[in-house]
C-alpha cells in the first residue's frame, strides 16, 4: 500500500536529517515507524483489558 503524508518544513527535515543519519531512505525511516507504533498494542487497551480481567477473574476460574 502506498500512503502519502504532509509534514511540514520542520518535520521533514527532522526526517531528513534522522534517515540520514541512519543510512536509510526517508520512505524507509517512515514506513519503519508505522510499522512500530501499529505494531505495539495501545497502552489504554492494555489498562482496559488488565481492569476488566481482574474485575472478573473469580468468574473466569469458576467457568474454567
Amino acid at each position: 500500500m502506498a500512503l502519502a503524508i504532509d509534514l511540514s518544513d520542520h518535520q521533514a527535515q527532522a526526517l531528513a536529517e534522522a534517515a540520514a543519519r541512519l543510512q536509510v531512505s526517508e520512505a524507509d525511516l517512515a514506513a519503519a515507524a508505522v510499522r512500530d507504533l501499529i505494531a505495539q498494542p495501545a497502552d489504554d487497551f492494555d489498562a482496559a483489558a488488565q481492569r476488566v480481567l481482574g474485575k472478573n477473574a473469580e468468574l473466569y476460574r469458576r467457568l474454567a
